[in-house]
């Protein structure tokens, strides 16, 4: 419910947001007078047809996964293909709808007042629904599995962050004498397994070592329906790594 709450909140707030980009840009460049030559509420109208076709576009892009990072690289420029789209969908649809566009200088306005609003609100929103998400109970609980220094680097990756994503626990084939690691604890060896599941109710494995267990976690995680995840330091891979697809095959490049 909390997920479902969050991804609607912001659904609703970036069309507010889209449209109020565009009504500044008008004023902007009309200046604050109701035009009759240039119909504020023609323009509006316009906005408001685009704009869910915009939400659409942006989540066919995956930008409202809630546990994406908003600040990366790749998402900002998912965020200006979409301000795009949806500047030319609105130039579109005001031709087909009203006619001629009287001024090209507005459209330029309206391109980048969505892009710095939306790309200001999406990363004030997700340091917000990070700590939203991440509220007992966490709406991630991610296990972790396999003791060694990635296991410490990454949970400190993850609580640093504030990521969606929250460690509950930790398993190792062997045990630890550890009772904790960096604020998690550390609850036993693997044959808990099943009854950590049923007890924490994990969404997301994380395995950060014993690559002889690989196999039956990835098939546990698949019964209980959680997220299976692996770190590259498990097979040795300390590289750079993508996803390919070679004839219609996914394939993990290393290199």
């Amino acid at each position: 419910m909390r997920r479902t709450l969050l991804l609607a909140a912001w659904l609703i707030t970036d069309i507010v947001l889209f449209v109020g980009a565009y009504v500044c840009a008008y004023f902007l460049r009309v200046g604050f007078i109701l035009s009759t030559d240039f119909p504020l509420n023609l323009f509006v109208e316009a906005v408001l047809v685009i704009s869910p076709i915009w939400i659409a576009v942006m989540l066919g892009l995956g930008i409202f996964r809630l546990t994406r990072v908003q600040s990366s690289k790749r998402n900002i420029l998912h965020l200006l293909f979409a301000c795009i789209m949806g500047l030319s969908l609105f130039t579109l649809g005001y031709y087909f709808l009203f006619g001629q566009f009287f001024s090209r200088l507005l459209l330029v306005y309206a391109g980048a007042f969505s892009f710095v609003l939306t790309t200001i609100w999406h990363l004030a929103f997700d340091q917000w629904q990070r700590r939203i998400l991440r509220k007992d109970p966490p709406s991630y609980p991610t296990l972790i599995v396999g003791i060694n220094r990635e296991t410490e680097r990454f949970i400190r990756l993850l609580n640093d962050k504030q990521s969606p994503f929250k460690p509950i626990g930790v398993l190792d084939s062997q045990g630890s004498p550890l009772k904790e690691i960096a604020g998690v604890s550390v609850l036993g060896k693997l044959n808990m397994l099943e009854e950590v599941i049923r007890t924490k109710k994990p969404t997301h494995l994380v395995q950060c070592s014993n690559l002889e267990h690989t196999i039956n976690l990835m098939s546990v995680a698949r019964q209980h329906k959680m997220t299976y995840m692996l770190l590259p330091s498990v097979i040795g891979s300390v590289g750079h790594q993508s996803m390919d697809v070679i004839e219609g095959q996914t394939m993990i490049t290393m290199g």
